[in-house]
């Protein structure tokens, strides 16, 4: 066989390219979608997901699919992004336009902006602007009922919750009941970081899916080539640490501590004060956008900070609108943030994103790297370091770790959830023939096992088995009676029928029962060599079950002395490594065999020489994705050859 493509990665310019509609990549892929009622957009921070609601929104009010467009932000800040747009000059048929009136993303009471929201609803405006907040207190006055031939557009869609307390996935929940409402989900990171999913998985099935991940924005930019990420691990107070981090010579976003941490020194204006005084001397503090200036100590350099820890609300407001209209580079150099400044805050000029202490989701650390990685003139690499105090644990198992955050994180960024592979359990018939199950390497027949008896277990299996046993996993009581003194079989028969019936609560006894038997024969045929019995208990497995080990890829890039402890670098997240990731991961899931792959080779080829690419796993085409998925199988066959 000839070598597998070589495909070398470069900073192209394609992921701010626009068409000629003035559309970028991601947004004419989500623009395909328009005609859907429900449309679930995950994408990086910085992709463009604003505009490609404002392209959506305005073809559905010209065809009249719907007559009315409400867009809602978890915070006010975030709402800058919505605002009227000049669409027509680049080639789309309408502008986005908001008034001054329906933008309720402005400081006010919640009573007056729900009135106005009440106002809007029966006047002849086509747009309107708020917080989720806001769109909540409006629903709970006027009801579902009164949403009818209406998108509603929640940006940030991972604030819903499937739990039947979250606020806001109920109001989602009420609106999917209505037949004329339709609702577009934005998302840079579609999990959370309870163990909750964002949606159940009947309503997430009526959802038309659009992708568009870290991988392919990166590679498209113009300027900024890489993104690194960080772990330094102190002793004492972070305060005095921080300075070994903080390069004043680079844009940064600087979160300090919750309050309530381990890493806090209970007092945050004295820890900005601290910070300032690291750096240097206050020269002043402009009275008309409260940012400090401060000379540097090294060399009397003025550097612009930005506090938006201060808890007085006017003053925070300053610096708030100040940051709304920052147009230069110079503008400002460093913000201080406690909770604000994460998802949807732009500042594109920001190469280094900071965080002090431990963040308990993955989502939170997801939304701070996105802080840095908008394409700008002015960085070519972007940072993302985390300082956390040193844990209570070897150096080794810090290290592995913090690569496995890594992997994660990386995983995450290619908006992946599922890491494993994709094995077909079927039941072994019982005269033993097997004439009617396909001869596959990664079909395993297990007696005993039925076949799915509903189309609803055929679903799980097939799309929703690897997230439903991160749920179980995850699970804290499955967690405490794994590590405790609790009978397999009460885990195996009466603990996950419970968790499972929870996450589908459609279910009758029997397909929950049938769904049971899929999920422990996965479990124990990925950690033994168990053959058939899906019965088996799966206690001493337990430490094998996280997907991410399967990812066999070292990031850590250096080990260094650092404040009586050491620093963890990763390589580069660089185009070509998040390329690697994502076709490591997606060997795990494709379901092909040798015969298949082979005989896709030439057409493999036959593509590339046409289309001058390869072919794309995210391609809305089956025929090309199917390509794809022939090309990574051949490149993991390849790299295990190798490794064999």
């Amino acid at each position: 066989m000839e070598n597998i493509i070589n495909v070398t990665y470069e900073t192209t310019g394609q992921a701010t390219a626009v068409n000629e509609m003035g559309m970028r990549p991601m947004q004419s892929r989500a623009y395909n979608a328009r005609n859907s009622q429900y449309i679930l957009l995950k994408a990086p921070p910085a992709s463009g997901k604003s505009r490609a609601l404002m392209f959506i929104a305005l073809d559905k009010l010209k065809t009249g699919a719907v007559k009315k467009v409400i867009v809602a932000v978890p915070e006010r800040s975030i709402g800058k992004s919505f605002l009227s747009t000049k669409l027509v000059k680049y080639g789309f048929h309408s502008d986005w336009e908001v008034s001054r009136k329906y933008n309720l993303c402005v400081p006010g009471g919640e009573n007056s902006k729900v009135e106005t929201f009440k106002e809007f609803m029966d006047s002849e405006e086509t747009v309107l602007l708020c917080t989720h907040a806001t769109l909540r207190f409006a629903f709970d006055k006027i009801g579902a009922t009164k949403f009818a031939n209406c998108l509603v557009a929640v940006d940030e869609f991972h604030h819903v919750s499937a739990d039947y307390e979250s606020k806001l996935g109920e109001l989602v929940r009420a609106l999917m009941k209505q037949k004329n409402v339709h609702i577009l989900a934005m998302t840079g990171s579609y999990f959370r970081g309870d163990c909750i999913p964002v949606l159940s998985y009947q309503d997430e099935a009526k959802f038309y899916k659009v992708t568009y991940n870290y991988y392919e924005q990166l590679n498209g930019y113009t300027y900024l080539k890489s993104l690194g990420i960080g772990f330094h691990f102190y002793t004492g107070k972070y305060t005095s640490a921080i300075m070994e981090v903080l390069d004043t010579d680079k844009k940064t976003i600087l979160h300090i501590p919750n309050v309530n941490s381990g890493e806090s020194t209970k007092d945050k204006y004295i820890e900005v004060d601290t910070i300032i005084d690291a750096i240097g001397t206050v020269d002043h503090v402009d009275p008309v956008t409260n940012i400090i200036f401060v000379s540097r100590r090294t060399d009397g350099k003025i550097i612009k900070v930005a506090d938006l820890v201060n808890d007085n609300a006017s003053e925070r407001e300053k610096v708030v609108e100040y940051l709304r209209n920052v147009k230069n580079v110079d503008d400002v150099d460093l913000i201080i943030a406690l909770g604000m400044a994460k998802e949807g805050f732009d500042w594109p000029y920001c190469e280094h994103a900071l965080t002090v202490g431990y963040r308990g989701s993955l989502t939170e650390i997801i939304q701070i790297i996105g802080r840095c990685t908008r394409d700008s003139v002015n960085k070519t690499h972007a940072q993302f370091t985390n300082l956390i105090a040193e844990p209570d644990a070897e150096n080794e198992d810090v290290v592995e770790s913090v690569n496995n955050m890594l992997k994660a994180i990386t995983a995450s960024l290619l908006m992946e959830q599922v890491l494993a592979p994709n094995f077909n359990f079927k039941p072994k018939s019982p005269d033993g023939s097997d004439n009617d199950i396909e001869d596959d390497r990664r079909t395993i027949r297990v007696g005993g096992m039925r076949q799915p008896s509903t189309q609803n277990v055929k679903n799980i299996i097939d799309s929703d088995l690897t997230d439903l046993k991160a749920n179980i996993l995850q699970d804290p009581q499955i967690t405490k009676a794994v590590s405790g003194v609790v009978d397999p079989d009460v885990i195996n028969k009466i603990m996950i029928p419970k968790i499972i019936m929870t996450k589908y609560p459609h279910l009758s006894e029997d397909e929950v029962e049938e769904v049971r038997e899929h999920l422990v024969a996965d479990m124990v045929i990925r950690g033994s060599n168990v053959k058939s019995d899906g019965n088996r208990r799966f206690i001493d497995m337990s430490g094998k079950f996280i997907n991410i080990d399967e990812l066999n890829i070292d990031l850590i890039d250096s080990i260094n002395p650092f404040q009586q402890a050491f620093e963890v670098i990763s390589k580069s997240i660089t185009p070509r490594v998040l390329k690697s990731i994502q076709e490591c991961i997606a060997a795990f899931k494709v379901n092909m065999t040798d015969d298949e792959a082979i005989y896709l080779w030439p057409k493999i080829n036959e593509f590339v020489r046409v289309t001058r690419r390869q072919p794309s796993l995210d391609a809305l085409d089956p025929t090309e994705r199917r390509l794809a998925e022939a090309l990574v199988y051949l490149r993991q066959l390849k790299r295990e050859q190798k490794n064999g």
